[in-house]
């Protein structure tokens, strides 16, 4: 039998109702009061074993932080996080969802890392219209044809990086690259971005290189772009892939005459796992290091002090998950079931972000600045802004029809 927050059940409430004439009236008022009493319920989907495993700890350990930095409440209301691993397996996502939505009843959706994963996930969020933010998967589509006005992203689409990338890479003046990605939608993606705007920009893809994900054997790769002798390499992996091809290219000693350039995932998360090897690799992303602003240096040493690691782009997407979601909270008093006003709110976000200012598109999809990076000693150092409040161009999206 259901149960309300007072612990009556709903047929001893009707009971109660009827006999007593006022209560009648009144009950209806005072059951979502009753309701709003409870714990807010974010069902979190992320990868906690598996390639992406430190990717969807960071995103998790931001968010409660974030969460218990405000005493364990947004808008006055307890949050409970409800948390199951997706193991970057999509086939799985469709029944972790559900699991979330329709038997655990949550309020707000948050996921994930792996871009088949999000895909399929947003299926399940759009059919039930739960409120969702994807903390890190950059699936192109979910913020152009698949968008919808209750599904948020607080990180990138592939595409976005992959163009600020190839932007970048091109005004170093680098002319022929060869690429090398995981075969898989995320990894088309960032390839097809960079090759745009590098192509734009008079550079010239020689070769493009897939590997299977999640393959970690890059050998014959390696070998290929030895024989090319490019003038760079742009590549996309992450997580244990990155470091490991990180170590691979430098143990294959390429990186002394054929500069390494990458997505900020290349370096990202894995800092202290490719000491040395990584040294000099080049990346864009949305977020640095030693990016010079209150919110980055506070978080930074909140995140350290709390986890005993250094924050990185997942952390900083997770607690900016928060962010979001609290200006949503707050819009609406708490009450989750004012899923349209709730929506509305976030859509118009603006807030500081330890990445630099941050708000939406007409898309729900992050306009921010992109940063040109360089791996030394440990850390991913600033080395300049190289595109300022840049957008994914949110084609085919509906949301304003």
């Amino acid at each position: 039998m259901t149960k309300v927050q007072s612990g009556l059940s709903r047929r001893r409430l009707l009971e109660l109702a009827a006999g007593a004439g006022a209560a009648s009236i009144a009950l209806p008022f005072a059951r979502p009061a009753l309701a709003q009493a409870g714990p807010i319920k974010v069902g979190v989907m992320l990868p906690y074993t598996g390639t992406y495993a430190q990717l969807g700890e960071a995103i998790t350990n931001a968010m409660e932080l974030y969460v218990k930095q405000k005493g364990g409440t947004l808008a006055s209301r307890a949050i409970q996080f409800v948390k199951v691993d997706d193991e970057s397996e999509p086939p799985k996502a469709p029944a972790l969802a559900s699991k979330l939505v329709q038997g655990e009843k949550v309020d707000i959706l948050i996921g994930s890392v792996h871009s088949g994963v999000a895909l399929a996930m947003s299926k399940i969020a759009r059919e039930e219209n739960v409120t969702t933010i994807i903390p890190n998967a950059g699936a192109t589509q979910l913020t152009r044809s698949l968008c919808a006005k209750n599904i948020f992203r607080t990180s990138f689409t592939n595409t976005q990086v992959g163009l600020a990338t190839g932007r970048t890479m091109a005004e170093a003046g680098l002319k022929k690259v060869v690429t090398c990605a995981w075969k898989y939608a995320a990894g088309d993606e960032f390839v097809a971005g960079f090759a745009e705007t590098f192509a734009l920009g008079g550079g010239q893809i020689v070769k493009s290189i897939d590997v299977p994900f999640p393959n970690v054997e890059f050998q014959s790769a390696l070998a290929e772009i030895a024989s090319i002798k490019p003038d760079a390499v742009y590549v996309f992996f992450a997580g244990g892939g990155a470091a490991k091809f990180v170590k691979d290219y430098a143990a294959a000693n390429l990186k002394a005459n054929i500069p390494l350039w990458g997505s900020g995932f290349l370096t990202d998360g894995v800092e202290q796992a490719i000491v040395g090897a990584g040294d000099g690799v080049k990346t864009v992303l949305h977020y640095a290091d030693d990016i010079d602003n209150p919110e980055n240096k506070a978080f930074r040493a909140a995140y350290l002090a709390a986890t005993k690691k250094a924050a990185d782009v997942y952390a900083v997407q997770g607690w900016d998950t928060m962010q979001l979601l609290e200006v949503g909270l707050q819009a609406v008093g708490g009450d989750v079931s004012k899923r349209d006003a709730l929506n509305a709110a976030m859509s118009k976000a603006t807030f500081a972000s330890p990445r630099g200012p941050f708000k939406l598109s007409a898309s729900n999809n992050p306009i921010q600045n992109f940063y040109l990076r360089e791996y030394k000693n440990g850390a991913n150092a600033l080395i300049k802004t190289a595109v300022t409040a840049y957008a994914d161009p949110g084609t085919g999206c509906r949301l304003s029809s």
